[in-house]
């Protein structure tokens, strides 16, 4: 008799806790649907509290509510990122259950908020990224790219985005996603014009778009062939790695983004740089010559050649390559300002080592060397530094330049109209 007792005791308490789920997912229910942000976190707390001993069929209630919840407070704009992924967290769960038990009460609907939760992780992305906050961007692309990873153009969005944010490793480890799914993002895109907005849609596919344009909410449909992305990721890939100091990985990577990207001579450039760095200076040469070769008339090229060759103290290459640049545009200012840059290096040192001179006979004799020889200096700067200022008239770091050289030459007058303009 007294085992009867217990039991039944035992069966009661469990009654007790059926009832006090259900009251406490009821309540859950109703705050979502009279929303206000501490009712409702009160009401979730509470559901959560008591769902650990719940059936599987309760779960599933809990976790659709729960998702509901998180999608609410984010879509009134409470902590939206962090709430988007809890609530995906929480569709995902119940899916689960609901798979398990063999029953879909509530997994369409949980689908369909599942779309929804992307769709908002994406805009919210874009917001960050226009308000230059590319960091939680990424993580938002990320997780819009977990809940549906068929669709890899958002991990592709979610790498270039921890480029922007500086978050190299990061980037890296996105980028080796997309090259194990040989990701290109070459295919087509679907757009139409929205007959509300009169502005053009994007569609995630034809049918999609198709389907819009059949209810005329759209019109005026068209497709537009996207290129492949192949070479743009292999090519930041290497990059990254040259931004981290890795120069043998570098190296590698840039070989394979050049066999699949042969037209970009910025990654040819990049690699005889590496290669400069490394002192292989017959690497750099073929390479260097190779460049040359395929892009004889390219005033970029000899630009960025004579940045490489200054950069290694190679004032003769670097000054060599300036000058074809101006050669084939005359108008190239950034070129005449580093040849003014580079012809006033030697100035720098000129200055140096009169300053370590004494008062003796020969420091004298070598202080009278160094005015001739810082004259010569400043007369063949003065052509480049004048043309820079006659290109771009409001480079005032040009022009104080170019005014400190009259000073130095004694030439007045100009000195005096180029501090008016300054002035003005």
């Amino acid at each position: 008799m007294k085992s009867k007792y217990i039991i039944s005791a035992f069966a009661l308490f469990l009654s007790l806790g059926v009832f006090a789920q259900k009251d406490q997912l009821k309540a859950l229910e109703k705050a979502i649907k009279n929303y206000e942000p501490n009712n409702l976190k009160k009401a979730l707390s509470d559901a959560e509290a008591v769902i650990g001993s719940a059936a599987d069929a309760e779960k599933a209630q809990y976790y659709f509510l729960k998702g509901n919840a998180h999608l609410e407070f984010a879509t009134k704009g409470m902590e939206k990122g962090k709430n988007l992924v809890f609530a995906a967290k929480s569709y995902q769960d119940l899916l689960a259950i609901e798979k398990t038990l063999g029953k879909k009460k509530y997994s369409s609907d949980a689908e369909t908020s599942l779309v929804t939760v992307r769709n908002e992780l994406v805009n919210a992305a874009i917001e960050d990224n226009a308000a230059k906050k590319y960091k939680e961007g990424t993580e938002k692309l990320y997780e819009a790219y977990k809940l549906n990873t068929k669709d890899t153009v958002y991990l592709y969005y979610a790498a270039n985005g921890a480029v922007n944010a500086k978050e190299y490793d990061k980037a890296l480890s996105l980028y080796d996603e997309l090259k194990k799914l040989n990701y290109s993002g070459k295919g087509m895109a679907y757009y139409a014009k929205n007959v509300l907005t009169e502005e053009e849609d994007f569609f995630n596919s034809k049918q999609e778009r198709d389907n819009s344009v059949k209810m005329k909410l759209h019109a005026n449909p068209r497709d537009e062939k996207l290129p492949s992305k192949r070479g743009e990721i292999l090519r930041n890939y290497a990059l990254i790695l040259v931004e981290k100091g890795e120069s043998d990985k570098a190296r590698t990577a840039i070989q394979e983004a050049r066999k699949s990207n042969p037209e970009d001579h910025s990654l040819a450039i990049t690699e005889a740089n590496l290669y400069l760095e490394a002192q292989d200076f017959d690497s750099y040469k073929k390479i260097v010559n190779e460049i040359l070769t395929r892009n004889p008339n390219d005033v970029d090229l000899y630009y960025n050649l004579g940045v490489i060759s200054s950069k290694a103290n190679n004032a003769a290459d670097a000054e060599k390559y300036y000058l074809k640049a101006i050669e084939i545009d005359p108008k190239y200012k950034n070129a005449y300002l580093n040849l003014a840059i580079l012809v006033l290096d030697a100035d720098t040192k000129l200055v140096d080592e009169s300053n370590k001179l004494g008062n003796s006979a020969k420091d004298n004799k070598r202080y009278e060397e160094i005015k001739v020889e810082r004259e010569k200096v400043f007369k063949k700067a003065l052509p480049y530094l004048e043309k820079v200022v006659e290109l771009d008239p409001k480079n005032k770091d040009a022009k104080q330049t170019l005014m400190n050289v009259y000073s130095a030459l004694d030439m007045t007058d100009k000195y005096k109209a180029i501090k008016n303009t300054l002035d003005e």
